[in-house]
C-alpha cells in the first residue's frame, strides 16, 4: 500500500501518515455553534473532512470519527432568550436542522458526536488537572484563567510569539488576568445564564476546554488527525495544544488539517456584506447536493474556494459529464464488471489522494476516465464500457458523488429555477410518453410529432432508444 501524505500544519510539511495504531484512524473535527442554519462556510469545512474520511476507508483504514457540537456559548445564550425559549429547546431545533442539511448533502454522520453540554464534568476535571500542575489560576473575578506564559511552546501552531502578540494583537483589556493573552477555562455565571457547581463556583466552561475534554474522552491523549477551519487554527487549536499537552504531558494531535476560506465573489462571506449564504439558500440554485460536493472538491482543501454562481455552474457541467458518461451502460453490465482495482486510472486517482488529499488532481482523473468510457461506448465494447462503468462508480462513491442514475440526473432541476417539480414533471411526461406510444402505433404519427414537439417547447427531450423505449430528459 503506498504511502498517505497529509501536509501537517503544526510543522508546515507534508508528513506520512503513520497510525498510532496499525490500520486504524483517530479523527477529531471541530463541529459546529448551534445558534443559527449552517452557511456554506461549513458545508466546505465538512465535505472536505467527510472525503478525507471516506478515503481513508476506501484505503481500508478502520477510521473513529469524531465531530463535536457545541450546545453552550454566548451567542446560544443571547439567541434562545430574545425567542424566549430555553437553551435545550432552541439546541435541539438547530443541531436537528444541521443534521437536515449535512445529510442533504451526503455528508456522513459521526462516529460519535458529543455535545458540550454532556461533557461539563470532564471539563471540570481537566481544569483542576491544570490549576494543580500551574498552567491555570483563579483570577480576581472567580473566572480560571489558563496562564499562556507557562506553556513554552504556545504559539507553535500558528507561528505566533507571546511577544509578537502582546506587542501587536488586539486582547481584551481585564484587570483580572495575570496577562492580557491568558484565556478562561471556566466562567462564573451570569445572572439568568445556565451553570454548573464546580469547585469555583457555579458557572459553565469556556469554548476551548470544551475541545480538549471530548478529544480525550473519545480518542485518548493522543491521536492521530485533528482537522477544522483555518479560522480555527489561532486562537482555538492553539488553545487546545495548550491546554491537553499542559494536563496529560501527552503530545495530543499527531497531524493537524486546515481547510482553507470560503468567499463570496472573491470577497469574505459576511451578513453585514449581503453576501451570506446559508446551505439551504445554496440547495435551492443547484439541481442537486451532489453539485456542491463537486464545486467543493474543484479546489485543493487547503485553499480558498469562491462561491459564485458560474463556479456552481463548471460544477454541474463537470458533474453532468461523468453522469452522461455513464449512460447507455446496463446496470447489470457495470455491476457485474471488476472494479478497477489495479487500472492506470484508478491508480493515478489513489496517487492524487494520496499527495495531501488533491481532490482537483483526483477529478480529473474521474474526467479522463469518462472520455474512455465514452470512447468503450462508441467503439461498441459493453465489456469494457461495464468495467470501466464500474470503476467510475466506485470512484465516484469516495468523493459521495454518483448516487444517482443518468436518467435521474438528467430530470432534475433547481428547486427555486421556476420550472415543474421533478415528482410533478415526471408523472406528467411519462403519461404524454404513453400517449405517444399509443398514437404511434395507431399509425397517427401526426399526434406522436405534435407530442414530442410540444414536450420540446416545455423544455422536455424525449429519445428513442433501442427495443422501443423512450427516456427523457431536461434541455
Amino acid at each position: 500500500m503506498s504511502v498517505i501524505r497529509v501536509h501537517n500544519s503544526l510543522t508546515g510539511r507534508k508528513e506520512p501518515l503513520e497510525p498510532l495504531v496499525p490500520g486504524r484512524i483517530g479523527m477529531y473535527v471541530c463541529g459546529d455553534t448551534v445558534y443559527d442554519l449552517c452557511h456554506m462556510g461549513h458545508a466546505r469545512s465538512k465535505i472536505v473532512f467527510d472525503v478525507v474520511r471516506r478515503y481513508l476507508m476506501y484505503r481500508g483504514f478502520e477510521v473513529t470519527f469524531i465531530r463535536n457540537i457545541t450546545d453552550i456559548d454566548d451567542r446560544i445564550i443571547q439567541r434562545a432568550a430574545e425567542q424566549g425559549r430555553d437553551i435545550a429547546t432552541f439546541t435541539a431545533h438547530y443541531i436537528a436542522e444541521m443534521h437536515k442539511d449535512y445529510d442533504a448533502l451526503g455528508i456522513l454522520r459521526p462516529d460519535q458526536e458529543p455535545r458540550a453540554t454532556q461533557f461539563v464534568p470532564a471539563m471540570i476535571a481537566m481544569t483542576q488537572q491544570l490549576i494543580d500542575k500551574g498552567y491555570a489560576y483563579v483570577a480576581s473575578d472567580g473566572d480560571v484563567m489558563y496562564s499562556v506564559s507557562r506553556f513554552a511552546r504556545y504559539g507553535q501552531l500558528s507561528g505566533k510569539r507571546l511577544s509578537e502578540l502582546r506587542a501587536g494583537e488586539r486582547v481584551e483589556i481585564d484587570a483580572a488576568k495575570r496577562d492580557p493573552l491568558d484565556f478562561v477555562l471556566w466562567k462564573q455565571a451570569k445572572p439568568g445564564e445556565p451553570w454548573w457547581d464546580s469547585p469555583w463556583g457555579r458557572g459553565r466552561p469556556g469554548w476551548h476546554i470544551e475541545c480538549s475534554a471530548m478529544s480525550e474522552a473519545f480518542l485518548g491523549t493522543r491521536f492521530d488527525i485533528h482537522g477544522g477551519g483555518l479560522d480555527l487554527k489561532f486562537p482555538h487549536h492553539e488553545n487546545e495544544i495548550a491546554q491537553s499537552c499542559a494536563a496529560s504531558g501527552d503530545s495530543f494531535a499527531q497531524l493537524w488539517m486546515h481547510n482553507g476560506f470560503l468567499t463570496v465573489d472573491n470577497e469574505k462571506m459576511s451578513k453585514s456584506l449581503g453576501n451570506f449564504f446559508t446551505i439551504r439558500d445554496a440547495l435551492k440554485i443547484v439541481r442537486d447536493p451532489e453539485v456542491i460536493r463537486c464545486f467543493v472538491l474543484s479546489s485543493h482543501y487547503r485553499g480558498p474556494v469562491n462561491y459564485a454562481a458560474d463556479q456552481l455552474e463548471h460544477a454541474d457541467a463537470a458533474l453532468g459529464r461523468l453522469y452522461g458518461a455513464l449512460r447507455d451502460v446496463p446496470a447489470q453490465a457495470a455491476a457485474e464488471a471488476e472494479s478497477g482495482e489495479g487500472s492506470a486510472h484508478t491508480q493515478r486517482f489513489r496517487a492524487a489522494m494520496d499527495d495531501d488529499f488533491n481532490t482537483p488532481e483526483a477529478f480529473a482523473v474521474l474526467q479522463t476516465l469518462a472520455r474512455a468510457l465514452n470512447s468503450a461506448k462508441d467503439r461498441g465494447d459493453g465489456e469494457e464500457a461495464g468495467r470501466l462503468a464500474a470503476e467510475l462508480r466506485g470512484l465516484l462513491a469516495v468523493f459521495g458523488l454518483g448516487s444517482l442514475s443518468p436518467a435521474e440526473w438528467l430530470r432534475k432541476a433547481p428547486q427555486a429555477s421556476g420550472v415543474e417539480a421533478d415528482a410533478a414533471l415526471a408523472a406528467r411526461v411519462e403519461a404524454q410518453i404513453q400517449a405517444r406510444l399509443a398514437a404511434r402505433e395507431a399509425r397517427d404519427f401526426a399526434l406522436a410529432d405534435r407530442i414530442r414537439d410540444e414536450l420540446a417547447a416545455q423544455g422536455v427531450i424525449l429519445e428513442d432508444r433501442p427495443g422501443g423505449k423512450t427516456e427523457w430528459r431536461r434541455g
